[in-house]
């Protein structure tokens, strides 16, 4: 494999980074002042968080990926670790009916970021153990949908069902990478997306969410409030729906060219959640269409470099962990994305690199430093 590649990828990585902080200088600034009292304390714990990442991604990267293999202690301590606090955090307080922080010192650790690695590493060492026995139903493919399967439910208690679908893609990715036979496949993906639509069918906060963007985008399907589509959202659907509206309210404010950095009206308290969860759409208003198609290219060839480093892996659990790694930062970038401009329903999953949090932030950067450790091997070993 050429160096190239993992320059382009430090490359990629960097822009997104440092794109991210500056979007964040801006849209995190209001809620700061009114919730900390300090406009630059989102920006100086986002720096930090930063610093503290690209130290875990060097780690990562100068970690041998093999030795998840040759210590398979080390393996089932990191599972059983990020096990023990997913069921830690069901014990602390709730916030905005959710229990997904535990409080340290100097941030909230978030479990269910740290449970999509786990997923991707720890399904990756078994199926690179069994080898071809993935094709078998007990030993292969119902083994590894234990697996992940244990952490989806555990991150769906708090609940959080954008993290728990992640989680289950990505392992549903490594089980696809490692040859586990399509009707298996089919039937544990049947499984899950039933699972899925009962558990949201029953939270009414995601149901409310659910019909407001069914409302918005097939006004003729949607009969939401009494017996005619024309009649108003009710209340639950119309809060759910305020803030996909004022997502695209930023949006279009910022057209081709933006109304400059640090003059977004959206982040003035009209758009809640401008530093995590939407903060694409305070960028996109303050500096237009092109910080908008950068953001895509950059995830874009962030996906495909990484793609091209897990197809020139030294070996099969080199290439499901870069494999799966690039499709946690990716599919979460897309999905963000898509919320944002109202291609799909509202939910919160922050924007790697972008949204403000320590916990996703380092995440990140661990999935960015295991694809690298993948590159250098090859890299070394002269895989072309």
């Amino acid at each position: 494999m050429r160096k190239g590649a993992l320059f382009a990828l430090g490359l990629v990585v960097a822009s997104i980074a440092i794109l991210g902080l500056i979007v964040l200088s801006s849209a995190g600034g209001v809620n700061a002042a009114r919730i900390h009292h300090d406009e630059y304390f989102f920006i100086k714990r986002q720096a930090i968080y930063c610093a503290m990442g690209i130290f875990v991604a060097v780690a990562a990267a100068l970690f041998d990926y093999r030795k998840w293999r040759q210590m398979p202690a080390l393996t089932v301590f990191f599972y059983l670790t990020i096990l023990a606090l997913l069921v830690a955090v069901l014990f602390t307080r709730p916030i905005n009916g959710s229990r997904r922080w535990i409080n340290l010192a100097f941030f909230n650790l978030q479990p269910g970021e740290l449970a999509k690695l786990a997923a991707v590493i720890c399904v990756a060492v078994y199926a690179d153990k069994i080898a071809w026995r993935v094709e078998l139903f007990k030993r292969g493919a119902l083994s590894m949908a234990v697996i992940w399967g244990v952490l989806a439910a555990l991150v769906m208690k708090e609940p959080d069902f954008g993290s728990a679908m992640v989680v289950a893609c990505a392992g549903m990715l490594v089980m696809f990478l490692a040859g586990v036979r399509y009707s298996h496949l089919g039937m544990f993906g049947l499984v899950g997306f039933v699972g899925f639509c009962y558990y949201v069918s029953q939270n009414a906060n995601r149901m409310a969410r659910i019909v407001a963007f069914i409302a918005a985008v097939f006004p003729a399907m949607a009969n939401v409030g009494g017996e005619t589509a024309d009649e108003p959202l009710d209340p639950a659907a119309q809060r759910a729906d305020y803030q996909s509206r004022q997502s695209l309210v930023a949006i279009k404010n910022g057209g081709a060219s933006g109304v400059g950095l640090q003059q977004s009206m959206q982040k003035q308290m009209y758009l809640p959640e401008a530093h995590t969860d939407f903060i694409f759409a305070i960028g996109a208003e303050e500096l237009g269409i092109g910080f908008s198609l950068a953001v895509l290219l950059l995830f874009t060839a962030f996906f495909f470099i990484s793609t091209y480093i897990a197809m020139h892996a030294p070996d099969r659990l080199g290439k499901y962990l870069a494999a799966g790694m690039a499709f946690i930062i990716f599919f979460q970038a897309m999905f963000n994305l898509g919320v944002v401009s109202r291609v799909l329903p509202t939910k919160g999953m922050a924007l790697p690199f972008f949204s403000y949090g320590g916990t996703n932030m380092i995440s990140a950067f661990f999935a960015v430093g295991t694809i690298f450790s993948v590159g250098i091997r090859a890299v070394k070993e002269g895989r072309r």
